[in-house]
């Protein structure tokens, strides 16, 4: 069992950074890929980045790829994702999750436990 807390969001204009953390409970946090999605309104959830379990591989979506930056802390059971050069369309509810399954990265099935989300909202 692992639970999720993820921080870091908020109110942030055109051009800014955010930092969000998601920290996990548990003692197997390193055996876990994560994985970072996001979900604004009327849309399906959607990949933003991911991490292999030794945070060896990383993974992102076409969109923030330059721009954002998935890392962890094994001691800390802390996964990280650094946003910067934000726009408008990268408001949304960000959840990080822990893969447990076999499966594409870049698909919200093999996920297996998710955080409550945190806002970031990214203003013109």
């Amino acid at each position: 069992q692992v639970q999720l807390v993820e921080s870091g969001g908020g109110l942030v204009q055109a051009g800014g950074s955010l930092r969000l953390s998601c920290a996990a409970s548990g003692r197997t946090f390193s055996s876990y890929a994560m994985g970072w999605f996001c979900q604004a309104p009327g849309k399906e959830r959607e990949f933003v980045a991911a991490i292999s379990w030794s945070g060896g591989s990383t993974y992102y979506a076409d969109s923030v790829k330059g721009r954002f930056t998935i890392s962890r802390d094994n001691a800390k059971n802390t996964v990280y994702l650094q946003m910067n050069s934000l726009k408008p369309e990268d408001t949304a509810v960000y959840y990080c999750a822990a893969r447990d399954y076999s499966g594409s990265y870049y698909l919200p099935g093999p996920y297996r436990y998710w955080g409550q989300g945190t806002q970031v909202t990214v203003s013109s």
